[in-house]
């Protein structure tokens, strides 16, 4: 159950600019990554926020401090991710099953909440808040493999497999890639 002093905003390009550091804090905490990563990763978050579609939602406590972050944009042929994905695809499932997924989603790029104020309904709210009205056809992610608090949240709300146990350059942990039809239904009251 999210807190009553949690709200949820849309973030501008501009206003994700100027908390992009706060954004890059959670999502290193999240994944685990080793100091620097933040660093590394900040021009192409700034770059996602230029693509077709782009959107941003931030969970803020009742001091304005961010503790969760959720973005997204439509995917295209070009984008690494998309690439990636595609690759994977085609040589496990065939041309079909790529073009399938791949012809028209969104990708939920990032989605991450503060470790201290998880298991809240902040990860839920904010999937919910990026994907409502999205047009997309299907909305795409990619999650570390194992147990997680965020593999129960994707699977509640309906994701299956698209891909599993694969290798991003540059990451030597398995993912897997889910997705679903859009769009969402309502959260149960």
């Amino acid at each position: 159950m999210t807190t009553v002093s949690t709200q949820f905003v849309p973030l501008t390009a501009d206003e994700f600019r100027i908390r992009l550091r706060e954004a890059l804090a959670i999502y290193v905490e999240a994944m685990r990554y080793p100091p620097g990563t933040a660093e590394q990763r900040a021009p192409m978050w700034l770059t996602h926020a230029l693509r077709d579609g782009w959107r941003c939602y931030a969970a803020l406590d009742g001091d304005g401090a961010m503790i969760g972050i959720a973005y997204g944009y439509r995917g295209s042929p070009g984008q690494w991710w998309h690439e990636q994905v595609r690759r994977g695809l085609v040589k496990s499932r065939g041309e079909q099953a790529a073009a399938d997924w791949l012809d028209d989603y969104f990708e939920l790029t990032e989605i991450h909440v503060r470790q201290r104020n998880q298991a809240g309904g902040i990860g839920e709210n904010l999937l919910r808040r990026l994907l409502d009205g999205v047009a997309n056809q299907h909305v795409l992610l990619s999650t570390p493999e194992g147990p997680s608090r965020a593999w129960k949240l994707y699977r509640r709300v309906g994701f299956v497999d698209v891909l599993r146990d694969y290798h991003f350059a540059g990451d030597p942990r398995p993912f897997a890639i889910l997705g679903r039809t859009l769009p969402l239904e309502r959260a149960a009251e």
